[in-house]
């Protein structure tokens, strides 16, 4: 019995190798005559078993900077690779283009994998992008620029618009659906994205300074306190650290801001800048 499965198990290897490699040939392939007509588009795109090795790939080569859920490591200075077709003018061949040829001045190499394998990992950042708001909320963008104001500006930004103790949120309807970003008002502790991590420190004169988190190391804490100064602590010269577990924006209940009070603000954000 031993001897029958381990020929069982070297054909099973086998099986899987050869349907690997015919995989990849076929890829290449396509790929190649995508080339050759001038294609800019991804020629493996819309075949899934393409994003799943992509995603095998990303775990094994990309992970220890930009984390195995591809959203950053907060000790890393990598961004957010969810966020990347969020932007204007991000295309699969510029992402393509940023994994082979690196970026200059950061600590992202350029890497020799095969354009096949590259466009897998294209594939697979496609498919875990993040998308926003694609339909138009049913608010009134004037009265919510007024709530914006009232109740968001002190720490979140517009445009030109507001403060900086929280998120940007000119963009945000194109990277947050609506559910998540009615969670973040009621239960903003649930989710708090990194650069905005709650802390509290104790300096050498027993000064108390709260604020987020911008940079830390093992030796250093950079923090944004709450009255939107950037400060800077060498860690030994801090009497404590905490880190907190709740955010500091305060939690909007429905008698605060109601759901219509919440399509309203939306809709403000959503309407063009």
């Amino acid at each position: 019995m031993g001897l029958k499965r381990k020929v069982e198990n070297s054909i099973y290897r086998l099986k899987f190798f050869l349907v690997s490699k015919i995989f990849c040939l076929i890829s290449a392939s396509l790929f190649l005559s995508q080339l050759a007509t001038g294609q800019e588009l991804n020629p493996l795109d819309g075949d899934p078993r393409a994003a799943r090795v992509g995603g095998s790939i990303f775990r094994a080569q990309c992970a220890t900077c930009h984390g195995a859920d591809a959203k950053g490591i907060d000790s890393i200075d990598a961004p957010d690779l969810t966020l990347l077709y969020t932007g204007s003018g991000t295309s699969d061949e510029s992402v393509f283009n940023t994994i082979r040829d690196g970026v200059s001045g950061s600590i992202m190499p350029a890497h020799t994998f095969p354009d096949t394998e590259i466009w897998m990992l294209v594939s697979y950042l496609r498919s875990v992008g993040l998308s926003g708001i694609s339909t138009e909320i049913d608010g009134d963008p004037v009265p919510g620029e007024l709530l914006f104001i009232q109740n968001c500006s002190t720490c979140h930004r517009r445009g030109d618009q507001g403060g900086a103790l929280g998120p940007n949120l000119s963009q945000i309807t194109q990277v947050r659906s609506l559910e998540a970003l009615i969670n973040s008002v009621r239960n903003p502790s649930a989710s708090i994205a990194r650069g905005y991590k709650p802390v509290s420190v104790t300096t050498e004169d027993n000064e108390q300074v709260q604020g987020v988190i911008k940079r830390e190391d093992a030796f250093s804490i950079q923090i944004m306190d709450t009255d939107q100064y950037l400060r800077g602590f060498s860690k030994i010269s801090l009497r404590e650290i905490n880190y907190e577990e709740q955010s500091w924006m305060p939690v909007f209940s429905e008698s605060e801001l109601t759901n219509q009070d919440l399509n309203n603000i939306i809709s403000f954000l959503q309407s063009s800048l």
